[in-house]
């Protein structure tokens, strides 16, 4: 067997368990072996590429591996659960940085002796590779609340957006036409990484999942082109896995929230109206020592999280009241909604971490139904999920949105910093119902004292 054999051979073994770990990844179950599949694939597919008999230099490649590992290892092990979104982001800026230098430098190296078809290829990548970049860059500082959370929007924002989007587009096409001037690519490059901050500035944090889904199917598609260019058929299907499945996501996230492609876009969702609570109305507040005397005489508790679970780090408080609770006797139940915390399955992942049994994690079309038989429905930091106005106040710019429905739960104690909107900028009416008991505070420290209390 060839080099060359060899190397197809192992592309096509780490192609298989690309496909695998997507297989995996999608039961929660076998999601460990998925993730194992995934860097097997990785591994296979490096070392695969390193047999290759054109490269006669390691110097670089080596350089760049221990610079790579000395980044990325302390991203792996020392950033917490909560910030995975941001890790996320990152790990999407970071790719589609390489695919857009790898287009950069195959147009600079022979961008004159292209067809038109590779010199289409290379603009796709390059577009999309450099959009990528800023917009993730972006979204990593939104939702490390380096910039505003809110959109931040300006009079024509869509046109202005649109407009730099066409000049990269026309700078594309005249490059496919006359295979240059290198200025014209400037100008493509330079238009990419424009319109990825102007495409992320008007989004707010609410939709910052659905935006993350997009991000990476954008980075899978611009890797597919890369390998179209670099006739490299592992980069096409690993590329092409990535871009679908991301776009999948994304097009399920956006009917978990009942929401458009476009308004997600481009609809500034997440503007603060003015709050209920500044108009007069009043909510019931209560201590942490309340709360717990409801809980002690409950026999049926559904615990849902939300962002601020994520963001106060109480998952494992969250987990010890769980099992307090169960060990009086209680029916303990997590709720978990699709687009909880700011990515898809975060609520999962924090609460598996903290060793909730996946057999308590309940689904919102499997809980929905069993909120009306609950004594209380225990909030911990999650807002907009459970705003009874996407059900009632077609005014509203949630209405429609499937939510959990707590308000039909006996009692509702809801932790919560403060009666600030949440990522949709409106008030939650869950707040103003005669069975909502508002505990005000961190919810690590709330749940802390809520087991406190119970044990006492």
């Amino acid at each position: 067997m060839t080099i060359e054999q060899l190397t197809q051979a192992i592309y096509v073994v780490s192609a298989a368990l690309f496909i695998l770990a997507l297989k995996f990844m999608s039961e929660v179950r076998t999601a460990r072996w998925g993730n194992w599949a995934g860097v097997l694939g990785m591994v296979l597919a490096v070392g695969g590429t390193l047999l290759r008999p054109e490269i006669i230099d390691y110097r670089w490649i080596a350089a760049a591996l221990v610079i790579g590992s000395i980044i990325g290892a302390p991203m792996g092990l020392l950033m917490p659960m909560t910030a995975v979104p941001q890790r996320t982001a990152l790990s999407h800026a970071f790719g589609a940085l390489a695919a857009g230098l790898v287009g950069t430098a195959e147009f600079y190296l022979r961008g004159g002796a292209l067809d038109a078809f590779s010199m289409g290829v290379l603009c796709l990548e390059v577009l999309l590779g450099y959009l990528t970049f800023t917009g993730s860059l972006l979204a990593f500082a939104k939702l490390q609340e380096l910039i505003p959370t809110r959109p931040i929007v300006y009079p024509g924002r869509n046109y202005i957006s649109l407009s730099v989007l066409g000049i990269a587009v026309l700078s594309g096409l005249y490059l496919v036409v006359n295979r240059g001037p290198a200025e014209v690519f400037g100008l493509l490059v330079g238009a990419a990484l424009l319109f990825g901050v102007l495409l992320i500035l008007p989004i707010g944090g609410a939709d910052m999942p659905t935006v993350i889904a997009i991000l990476n199917s954008y980075a899978g598609l611009s890797s597919a082109f890369m390998g179209f260019l670099l006739d490299n058929r592992l980069l096409i299907v690993a590329g092409a896995l990535d871009g679908s499945s991301g776009l999948i996501l994304s097009i399920l996230m956006c009917k978990a929230m009942n929401r458009s492609f476009t308004n997600v876009l481009f609809g500034a969702f997440g503007q603060v109206r003015v709050s209920e609570a500044e108009k007069g109305r009043t909510v019931q507040a209560y201590t942490p020592q309340d709360a717990a005397a409801v809980l002690e005489m409950a026999r049926s508790v559904v615990i849902v999280t939300g962002y601020g679970m994520a963001a106060a780090q109480a998952q494992h408080a969250v987990k010890e009241l769980g099992d307090l609770l169960m060990g009086r006797g209680v029916d303990v139940k997590y709720a978990i909604h699709p687009v909880a915390g700011r990515m898809p399955g975060h609520m999962n992942v924090l609460l598996a971490e903290a060793g909730v049994p996946y057999d308590l994690l309940y689904e919102m079309d499997q809980i929905n139904p069993l909120f009306p038989e609950t004594d209380v429905a225990l909030v911990v930091g999650a807002n907009d999920i459970t705003n009874p106005a996407a059900r009632t106040k077609p005014d509203s710019p949630i209405y429609g949105m499937p939510i959990l429905d707590v308000d039909k739960a006996k009692t509702v104690i809801f932790i919560k910093r403060g009666l600030g909107p949440g990522f949709a900028g409106i008030d939650n009416e869950l707040f103003y119902l005669p069975q909502t008991m508002m505990v005000f505070g961190d919810a690590k420290k709330v749940v802390t004292e809520i087991i406190a209390a119970l044990k006492g």
